[in-house]
């Protein structure tokens, strides 16, 4: 009972941490409206693999997970798009 709380926690911290790593360079896309260090074709993978999580997170009602990978998927979605804007 206890190791399954403990668990979930470091699932929570794990998932605030990865997902929370995005927000300085979406902030940096956002200010600079420049992505021409990013590769798109990295950015697509990407995107796609955590769509793919979060779908799996809902599969197995995995709380962590969706909101990670929910979260990260906004940030994901939201560089894509100005890096196919901004070339």
């Amino acid at each position: 009972m206890i190791l399954n709380i403990l668990l979930e926690y470091i699932g929570f911290f794990a998932a605030f941490c990865t997902t929370i790593a995005f927000l300085p360079q979406a902030a940096k896309v956002w200010k600079t409206k420049s992505t021409k260090d990013i590769s798109l074709l990295m950015f697509i993978i990407f995107t796609i693999g955590v769509f793919s999580w979060l779908i799996y997170g809902i599969t197995i009602s995995d709380l962590p997970v969706i909101l990670a990978n929910t979260v990260t998927l906004i940030l994901s979605l939201f560089i894509l798009v100005f890096k196919l804007k901004y070339k």
